[in-house]
């Protein structure tokens, strides 16, 4: 088969790779869409202690099972599947308490195992998701993204009422403004510094401000807002976000661009802001996602590109030289 293989940073070649053998809990899924996610832009880049070259990267897919482990009876060859790219024990405390999310022995497939950027990848049959008849094969592969929006908006806990501030106009920014909406929020501030990107968040609702949003918040909203979201993982962006809050606020941190940054943790203190990690997502939330999408609550197809897959090493640096108006690049395995 083909694949996508990661093999140092910058470099991305296509590769004849033998097509996985399924264990017997396991399913052999032929890949139709896989999405670019900002966690492997920064690995293709060397920056991410996950991904180790060589390695097939490649956890937000979608495609149709063609061979069962011996031992699977819940799906079958032909169906039509999103797929949970979280490999976890099943056992331990997180798993009984649905945060699958927080497993000491959680796996990802496309950084601990081989990913989606392949024409077949081998799964775990119970980490499947079947896919109605009428959402396609590129709505299936946004289900895993939307999802790490879903829990972020979760674990805010937020009312239709709240004012919402998010740092980052990527591809999960945009689906924590489409997620906030969902949870009924209306006054939702984004900010980037893509001007592009900021287009793509006023067209689906969001009150866009380019750069920084203290000088906005000093002329519009001086008391603060409820609660605020980093979807970049910068020290400015995780900063600003902690800021942003009013007194008693709460942040979200899921941006992971830097791993360490300084914090004005006298202001939180003094003014009891909450401040909490966000990972990826417990199963309840990818279910979510998946009936959202469903639904048609997501709204990003219209800056949703398709490229083959051997035009993955250029779209990798389209996404990081410059996006343009594109929130999400899928590759087509098959083309």
């Amino acid at each position: 088969m083909r694949a996508l293989v990661y093999e140092g940073p910058r470099i991305m070649n296509l590769r004849e790779l033998p097509v996985p053998e399924p264990g017997e809990q396991e399913a052999l899924i032929e890949v139709r869409r896989a999405g670019i996610c900002g966690s492997e832009l920064g690995g293709y880049l060397g920056h991410n202690s996950l991904r180790k070259p060589p390695l097939v990267m490649g956890h937000e897919f979608s495609g149709v099972v063609r061979k069962l482990g011996s031992r699977v009876t819940s799906v079958k060859e032909g169906d039509r599947v999103t797929v949970n790219p979280l490999i976890t024990c099943g056992h331990c405390a997180y798993c009984q308490s649905g945060r699958d999310q927080l497993c000491l022995e959680r796996q990802l497939i496309g950084a601990h195992r081989p990913g989606a950027f392949a024409g077949f990848v081998s799964v775990p049959a119970k980490n499947l998701y079947r896919l109605p008849e009428h959402v396609s094969m590129d709505e299936g592969a946004l289900v895993e993204p939307l999802a790490c929006a879903v829990h972020v908006c979760r674990l805010l806990q937020l009312s239709s009422g709240d004012r919402l501030f998010i740092a980052g106009a990527g591809p999960i920014g945009l689906f924590v403004l489409l997620a906030a909406q969902a949870f009924g929020l209306q006054d939702v501030v984004i900010s980037d510094l893509n001007r592009e990107r900021l287009d793509i968040a006023e067209e689906l609702g969001g009150i866009a401000v380019e750069g920084a949003v203290d000088a906005w918040k000093a002329a519009h909203l001086a008391e603060g807002f409820d609660a605020a979201v980093d979807a970049v993982g910068a020290e400015a962006t995780r900063t600003g976000c902690v800021t942003a809050v009013k007194p008693g606020g709460k942040v979200i941190f899921t941006g992971l661009h830097e791993a360490d940054s300084k914090l004005p943790i006298n202001l939180a203190v003094r003014s009891e802001i909450s401040m909490q990690g966000a990972f990826a997502y417990a199963p309840q939330d990818f279910a979510l996602a998946l009936q959202w999408i469903s639904e048609g609550k997501n709204r990003l197809a219209p800056w949703t590109v398709v490229a083959p897959l051997a035009e993955g090493g250029p779209s990798f640096e389209k996404l990081i030289t410059g996006p343009g108006k594109t929130a999400k690049i899928l590759l087509d395995t098959q083309g």
